[in-house]
């Protein structure tokens, strides 16, 4: 009997029919194998609903983080906010099953520890946080998903600031950074200021921003492998084997990538 193994997508967007590319390629199998998501799981790609409805079926096989797409997702479907054309949303708005939809999402928190040695989190782990301290603040944004209150958490996420972390941070302040940190942060400023702004490779930002990966962490485990997506534009490349950029484009015509956990290698498919 072959062994399990345990796949770590990135950014999916919708793109249904590069995810059975990539789960083909890998001999997925969904009675034995698991499989995690950094995030973006929906928008812009073909076909958002199929991607949903395979990933429910896959019940406990499947976890995610969230990702920006994902929430703003659950802020329209509660009328905060219009969707995009461009995300090509509508026959997942659209579909008779969309209340379980959107309880589906709402059980997903911003980090997990997907292994021993792997957190995940859709956009990068913010400086001054060590991976316990992420897991708790995303466990206080879950516990407000999941509860009563929760369009009031969506409606009250938008906004740039605050643009630094402290600890004394409440209420709404407090529930912003934490989602813009774990679902928006690519670049920080010389005093780990968040900056929305830029999207581009670090090689083309100005000098004064740094990726959040590059700026020293005293807090974090050696032993501990960050796993993110987000940021297309990287490419996958970090320059370190602790910090594992998933988030390869496809939805841009680029390509689909998976960490396999137990040999430690990549699988890819080009769009």
């Amino acid at each position: 009997m072959s062994r399990s193994q345990t796949l770590i997508v990135g950014d999916i967007q919708g793109c249904y029919g590069g995810l059975m590319k990539l789960l083909e390629k890998a001999h997925f199998d969904d009675k034995r194998d698991t499989l995690f998501a950094v995030g973006d799981l929906i928008a812009r790609g073909e076909d958002s609903l199929a991607t949903v409805q395979f990933l429910m079926k896959l019940g406990d096989r499947f976890s995610t983080v969230l990702g920006n797409h994902d929430l703003h997702f659950l802020a329209v479907t509660q009328g905060l906010k219009k969707a995009k054309k461009n995300d090509r949303l509508t026959p997942l708005l659209n579909h008779r099953h969309l209340p379980e939809i959107i309880h589906w999402f709402r059980q997903f928190p911003l980090a997990l520890q997907a292994t021993k040695h792997h957190t995940l989190i859709h956009a990068g782990l913010y400086p001054s946080w060590s991976t316990d301290k992420l897991l708790a603040l995303s466990t206080e944004i879950s516990d407000k998903l999941k509860g009563p209150d929760w369009v009031t958490l969506l409606k009250n996420m938008y906004g740039d600031g605050p643009d630094n972390w402290h600890d004394d941070l409440s209420d709404i302040p407090r529930e912003r950074f934490i989602i813009n940190a774990c679902t928006r942060m690519r670049f920080l400023r010389n005093n780990q200021q968040l900056e929305f702004a830029s999207k581009s490779h670090p090689s083309e930002a100005s000098k004064e921003l740094h990726p959040w990966f590059t700026v020293s962490n005293p807090f974090l485990d050696p032993q501990q492998r960050i796993v993110f997506g987000h940021w297309a534009a990287l490419e996958g490349e970090t320059g370190s084997s602790q910090f594992i950029g998933l988030d390869t484009g496809y939805v841009w015509g680029n390509t689909l990538t998976a960490l396999h956990v137990e040999s430690n290698s990549y699988l890819c498919v080009s769009a």
